[in-house]
């Protein structure tokens, strides 16, 4: 039985049809993938459902009969509910607290704790989350915060259950923990939808697949088993995309960055313990480890956002001192890590965010006033060139998807033509089309002699595209080797504080 059907439904924003006369079934107690590329459709579709956004033209049922769904109050009323990208947690209340926000259990005027915590426990302990209702939310991981969302559904009864994007900022081991509790809600008869991009998950835990391409409906009855990475990737996008290319440096020149007893201490601990690194010439150096073993202090350290304790950092054998500007001005080119707190302002245009860090240059700026002519003309230029995809560049870059947020940021680094390139996560939350476009910008830079430095939580990013590898853990580098030499599973044990020794070992045992 289809527990929601959508006709016929259409979208218009300015500029953009975003969903085009699409029609969408969800059966009771199915896992659908709700799979396109950034752009495609798939968020706007859902926020209809949801009642966050007005259909131009369509039909909604649920469970069969026609329903006016005008805003989310009406959607969880049906039994709909959705998680969204951004949690809507607050830190500093429990678990339990935030849960239950909005729909209290009382006794009289006041709220009925006890009950309150019951409640929350039965839900905890009947979809086994393992949870402590009375943690306070700041606390927890990610992936512990993203099961709160869902409990927080499950508390409001919910039937359907959206996510968008769920696994964009969670590691592997939680995205493992995330599918078990997916299973278990199928189990008891919800029905789930999963906004994503992503092929490997989705083949992973759907049932069905629909996909979205330009906001049309290319297909809603693939069947993931029977479809490979290829014709998922292909459907997506319209053409042939190459998941796996690898492509070598060509020629490696001198060292031209090098780091040097790199430490950083915080609260008593060391953060980082004496690294040092060189960088040469037309070539990649990935930084492979479990994020949260210093990655991000590492970039800030390099790239004049934070001051350590020691470091001795030179570009060409010169010193390179002071604050990010002074960075930029060397020719050291920065994509962080996180694109919506570091990288772009969402309330500027996208021909403002590509001179962000560059904008008191002669280039743009003339006795203090921005040269308005040039910036347009350059700003349309990249969006072309870079393949953003907006109707013209003063549209603003909160109206952007995130692969197309994240081209505003690459184009505005690579067009600089720096010497060193510092990137983290290039392609995270980015479609496999966006993905395979990215990584051929950043080679193309590396062969027109850059030197560059990339941090990925992504093993397989890291593998595909450096020339040369290394391991990082609790604040170290414990080991460095060129490209093709190790497996992921070398890579891997020696990511989570192993040796190859051990690794060695458990085969032996194994085999014995």
């Amino acid at each position: 039985m289809n527990v929601i059907e959508m006709k016929n439904i259409s979208k218009s924003f300015p500029g953009t049809k975003a969903v085009d006369a699409v029609d969408f079934r969800l059966e009771q107690g199915e896992i659908l993938s709700l799979l396109g590329e950034n752009g495609a459709g798939k968020t706007t579709l859902m926020k209809i459902l949801y009642g966050m956004h007005s259909m131009d033209t369509g039909e909604i049922f649920f469970k069969g009969r026609p329903v006016e769904i005008k805003k989310p109050l009406d959607a969880i009323n049906l039994g709909i509910c959705m998680v969204h990208q951004h949690f809507m947690l607050v830190s500093a209340f429990t678990v339990a607290d935030n849960i239950i926000a909005g729909d209290e259990p009382c006794k009289g005027i006041f709220v009925d704790k006890k009950k309150e915590y019951q409640v929350v426990k039965d839900l905890i302990e009947e979809f086994h989350f393992n949870i402590d209702p009375h943690a306070k939310v700041g606390k927890l991981s990610v992936g512990e915060q993203q099961r709160v969302e869902i409990l927080k559904t499950l508390y409001r009864k919910a039937e359907v259950i959206i996510l968008d994007e769920p696994t964009a900022v969670l590691t592997p081991k939680e995205v493992d923990d995330l599918f078990v509790v997916l299973k278990n809600l199928r189990a008891s008869g919800k029905s789930i939808v999963i906004i994503t991009h992503k092929l490997k998950e989705t083949k992973a835990i759907a049932d069905r697949v629909m996909v979205l391409r330009d906001g049309k409906l290319i297909r809603d009855d693939v069947d993931p088993a029977q479809a490979s990475f290829t014709d998922l990737s292909d459907m997506m996008v319209g053409r042939h995309v190459d998941l796996g290319v690898v492509e070598r440096a060509k020629s490696r020149g001198d060292v031209i960055f090098s780091v040097e007893n790199l430490t950083l201490r915080e609260k008593g601990h060391d953060v980082l313990d004496a690294i040092n690194l060189k960088l040469h010439s037309g070539e990649i150096l990935g930084i492979a480890g479990i994020e949260g073993n210093g990655q991000t202090q590492l970039l800030e350290c390099i790239t004049g956002l934070r001051q350590p304790q020691s470091m001795d950092l030179r570009l060409r054998g010169e010193p390179v001192k002071g604050g990010p500007s002074a960075f930029l001005r060397k020719g050291l080119a920065h994509i962080p890590e996180d694109r919506n707190a570091m990288g772009l302002v969402a309330s500027m245009s996208i021909s403002d965010n590509l001179i962000l860090g560059y904008q008191d240059t002669p280039e743009y700026a003339n006795h203090g006033f921005l040269r308005r002519k040039t910036i347009l003309e350059q700003a349309d230029t990249l969006r072309q060139e870079f393949q953003v995809k907006a109707p013209d560049s003063q549209t603003k870059v909160g109206a952007l998807s995130g692969g197309n947020a994240q081209k505003v940021i690459i184009a505005r680094a690579l067009s600089k033509k720096p010497d060193v390139l510092i990137v983290a996560q290039p392609t995270r939350g980015v479609d496999v089309g966006a993905s395979e476009y990215i990584r051929g910008r950043i080679r193309q830079l590396r062969d027109g002699g850059a030197a560059i430095l990339l941090v990925s939580a992504d093993l397989d990013e890291v593998m595909q595209l450096s020339d040369r590898i290394a391991v990082m853990y609790e604040g170290k580098l414990v080991y460095e080797v060129e490209a093709d030499v190790l497996s992921d599973v070398e890579l891997g044990m020696l990511m989570t504080g192993g040796s190859l020794a051990d690794l060695k070992k458990g085969k032996e045992e194994g085999n014995g």
